[in-house]
């Protein structure tokens, strides 16, 4: 396991108003490994994670990355510093094919007075995201129909896959697996340990806790705002999880 940490959220505060939905919230995130971010409904995963990708601007408290304190006050930001994110409704364009929605936001020009007045190379994006593709390991019916017409499996491929191509330190994954059949899980999940191996740091949010043990190296478990365990996958139960996640587990007895 990897003693490198990428990404450091430290005392991580989020006020709604009069409601506070992170009440010094840390959390970390090491290269080349999956860590996932789990608890009940309503305890700040969510939250976090949007302060973490730039969607939110946290209240108080340090985001470090690769050591050095950030400020993401956008997701460009975010991304620009090498954090991408795959939401739950993959935020895909179902009537592009899969080379365009790899590319979409950052799409190649031709060279030349073509390029300059606004034509794309499509054979060139589709020639990168085939290559990107085989490299994930994603399987695609066709890459020359509408992404809307492939099965959710593949789409949610494809989304990973975006991400991943233009994160080059964090991707956060918010349940990648949601509403998929066994095979199509099994296929994002193999996606997701690619990703893991080539050395940047997968954030995985999921309420499926036998998935989470099955592909997280560690596991860190939020509950009313703030962090109360952290796990190393390996030597843990599910029934740990679940009493982290309830209150029965103190954070000193599961460190």
């Amino acid at each position: 396991m990897s003693d490198t940490v990428l990404l450091d959220a430290q005392q991580i505060v989020k006020h709604y108003g009069s409601v506070e939905a992170l009440r010094g919230a840390s959390f970390q995130a090491r290269a080349g490994e999956v860590t996932a971010l789990i608890g009940d409904n309503g305890a700040g995963k969510s939250t976090l994670v949007k302060c973490l990708s730039g969607a939110e601007r946290p209240s108080a408290g340090r985001i470090l990355l690769a050591g050095k304190e950030v400020h993401l006050d956008s997701p460009t930001t975010a991304r620009r510093l090498g954090i991408e994110t795959v939401y739950q409704d993959l935020a895909v364009a179902p009537e592009l094919d899969p080379a365009a929605n790899l590319f979409l936001g950052r799409e190649v020009h031709r060279r030349g007075i073509l390029g300059k007045l606004g034509m794309l190379d499509k054979a060139e994006m589709r020639r990168r995201a085939v290559e990107e593709f085989r490299r994930l390991g994603v399987t695609l019916q066709s890459t020359d129909v509408p992404i809307g017409s492939l099965s959710g499996g593949q789409r949610q491929s494809v989304a990973v896959a975006r991400s991943v191509v233009w994160a080059s330190k964090v991707v956060f994954m918010d349940e990648p697996t949601a509403a998929l059949g066994v095979v199509q899980r099994e296929r994002v999940l193999d996606v997701i340990r690619r990703v893991r191996d080539e050395g940047i740091a997968v954030v995985l949010i999921s309420h499926n806790m036998p998935e989470v043990l099955s592909v997280a190296d560690r596991i860190e478990v939020l509950r009313l705002g703030t962090r109360v365990a952290r796990f190393v996958a390996a030597d843990t139960r599910l029934e740990d999880l679940v009493a982290a996640m309830t209150g029965a587990l103190t954070q000193e007895e599961a460190a």
